[in-house]
């Protein structure tokens, strides 16, 4: 596998979408992340698509991707603290099972990464230090 120009790790974009696929077919089934998705995505497809080209724009550096994921997630009004450890435990098993060890602990890596910055953006903005929440 040759890596394109502003790629962070060797992968290709059909590896991205399997992953995704994968991923969002778990998330389907979750008895946490399922209800909390399903309130939002009601077509699939479409919704796939889209983060398989946010995947896409983060590790190959394709400019396909449009969305602003902070945003989104705050503006769901349904993630709480407890929802990021099952999301990542469920995307580190998706990507240890599709991938090779070096492209699961990349991506693993990155998706930690921007799992810390949702979760600072979207649920740790309304709390003080030990949970309590702010008030004002």
């Amino acid at each position: 596998m040759t890596r394109a120009p502003l790629a962070k790790f060797d992968i290709t974009r059909p590896e991205i979408e399997r992953v995704v696929a994968r991923f969002y077919a778990g998330v389907r089934a979750h008895p946490v992340l399922g209800p909390v998705f399903a309130a939002h995505v009601t077509d699939w497809p479409p919704h796939e698509a889209k983060i398989a080209r946010f995947w896409a724009n983060a590790i190959l550096g394709e400019r396909c991707y449009d969305g602003n994921p902070m945003v989104k997630h705050m503006q769901a009004g349904n993630v709480r603290p407890g929802m990021f450890e099952p999301w990542l435990k469920l995307f580190d098993a998706t990507l240890e099972a599709e991938l090779s060890p070096e492209q699961a602990a990349s991506w693993s890596a990155l998706a930690h990464r921007i799992g810390r910055s949702l979760r600072a953006g979207v649920v740790d903005r309304d709390t003080l230090p030990g949970g309590i929440p702010k008030l004002r």
